[in-house]
């Protein structure tokens, strides 16, 4: 899928130092420290540079980790590469549509996905229903 071309200038206008950080150079907020950790509203999850809907509310869960967990995401809109950077060996979570860096998925989910993707509050928006 050909990537959704995006003005870095402007995105570094829109968003803030640490969002810009985050989703377009790969950096992680703090853990404990995303004001949608403890969302449990209904709605869609959006990426906050192109807006595509990544995840349902309903596939979100507490993992203790200090960041928001979901099961799995929309068909489609994401792309998963290996990352090792840090010293570890991780996958990374990318938005399929701007490439932007959402977080890492693992394989220790408590749902019959077993997946757990490890998001960054600061890479998403919520559209509450």
């Amino acid at each position: 899928m050909d990537k959704k071309e995006m003005n870095e200038e402007e995105l570094k206008a829109r968003l803030t130092p640490e969002e810009y950080a985050v989703l377009r150079e790969g950096a992680t907020e703090a853990p404990f420290s995303g004001e949608l950790l403890h969302s449990d509203t209904d709605g869609t999850f959006r990426c906050k540079v192109c807006g595509t809907a990544i995840f349902d509310a309903s596939a979100k869960f507490d993992s203790g980790t200090g960041w928001p967990s979901f099961d799995k995401a929309i068909e489609g809109t994401v792309e998963l590469k290996e990352d090792s950077s840090h010293g570890m060996r991780r996958t990374e979570v990318t938005c399929a549509t701007c490439g932007s860096h959402l977080g890492h998925v693992f394989d220790d989910g408590p749902t019959d996905t077993g997946k757990r993707y490890c998001i960054n509050s600061v890479c998403l928006d919520l559209e509450e229903n």
